[in-house]
């Protein structure tokens, strides 16, 4: 079919009209937004905490006169996240309660693509600019960071070598517990923690003056500092009450416990029941029974210091001329009988069960009460 020349000229207009709405890919392309993100820093390497980034293509107008096409705020932890910005070539600004603080020239936001942005402060362009004030400043802060540095790395050597210590003496090897605690008080002997550990490991190690000193050391570095602690100084004490009695200086062992049970009330209880089994396992009947019964009052529920009471007093029994039975003192029997009731099947028991029995028998000449415990 031959077209008319009206017809061909409506069929190119309506191609035109078509062209007209099909959209150019490379323009749109071009115009599609992107985004930035980074992190703020000073000049002492420390994130910024507050302020705002600000991007501007306005490099030819004073500050106050500057106009800026976007603004980001900055969080805490010195970062900053900013989105749908139009392609172009910017110049970044650092501001902070009003006031300028740096920039970045020439920095290139890309259609589509994310760009990292980080002002470092640190580096050597921002840093030459800085005040003789605040060069100063930066080299007190650069020192003490050092120190600071170092501390914190002496203090996790220390604590690697208390783990390991602690460790070591969970598998009885002292000795090692022992090289590793000199050197932990050695890099901080101001720690009174580490004292009382290195005091454990000498005990340990049956190296008893030696650990009375580290115990004693506890002692006084604790009583010196600003927050005394009674779990430590009640630890201590009690430690120092053990190396005593084995070195077999009671009386010395005896002051600890009961300066233990002063320092901590909450455990006195357990602090005076080891002052009654010291004093008990050297045959010392009568001052163990004066443990036991300070033991007792501090917490009625430990049936061996019962059982130590109960003993520290058998010795003074006597015999009845006329019934030839065996008379207990006044609190014996009561006191095996609360251990009974308190540990039916305790591993005192037995021989508890026996000697109460007996009481109602005539004198046994070979009778002995007291094992040592």
């Amino acid at each position: 079919m031959k077209l008319t020349a009206p017809f061909r000229a409506t069929l190119a207009a309506a191609a035109l009209a078509l062209l007209a709405f099909v959209p150019a890919t490379s323009a749109l392309a071009q115009a599609a937004p992107g985004s930035i993100h980074g992190h703020v820093q000073n000049y002492g390497g420390i994130a910024v905490k507050t302020g705002e980034v600000r991007l501007s293509t306005d490099r030819s107008s004073e500050e106050k006169a500057r106009k800026y096409a976007y603004t980001f705020p900055v969080d805490a932890n010195g970062n900053f996240v900013g989105k749908d910005i139009k392609p172009d070539d910017y110049v970044l600004f650092y501001y902070d309660q009003g006031k300028s603080i740096d920039f970045l020239d020439h920095v290139i936001i890309k259609a589509g693509a994310d760009t990292l942005a980080d002002d470092d402060m640190t580096r050597e362009e921002y840093v030459k600019h800085l005040t003789p004030e605040e060069k100063k400043q930066l080299d007190e802060f650069k020192k003490k960071n050092a120190e600071v540095m170092a501390t914190n790395s002496k203090v996790a050597n220390v604590n690697a070598l208390l783990t390991k210590a602690r460790d070591e003496m969970k598998a009885n090897n002292f000795d090692a517990a022992l090289t590793d605690m000199q050197q932990a008080t050695a890099a901080k002997p101001d720690e009174p923690l580490l004292w009382i550990e290195l005091g454990n490991a000498q005990l340990g190690a049956k190296k008893y003056d030696d650990a009375i000193v580290s115990f004693q050391k506890t002692i006084d570095l604790n009583a010196a500092s600003k927050k005394p602690q009674p779990t430590l100084a009640g630890a201590a004490y009690n430690q120092l009450g053990q190396s005593y009695a084995r070195s077999s200086k009671l009386k010395e062992a005896s002051d600890a416990y009961e300066k233990a049970a002063q320092a901590e009330p909450a455990k006195a209880g357990m602090y005076y029941f080891n002052e009654a089994a010291t004093l008990y396992n050297v045959n010392n009947r009568d001052e163990a029974g004066v443990a036991a019964d300070k033991a007792i009052a501090a917490d009625p529920t430990k049936a061996d210091a019962y059982y130590i009471k109960a003993q520290s007093l058998i010795g003074k029994s006597t015999v009845d001329p006329k019934s030839q039975k065996i008379v207990p003192p006044p609190g014996c029997v009561e006191a095996y009988e609360k251990y009974l009731e308190i540990a039916p099947t305790g591993p005192h028991a037995p021989e508890i069960k026996q000697i109460v029995a007996a009481f109602d028998d005539k004198v046994v000449s070979n009778y002995r009460a007291g094992k040592k415990k």
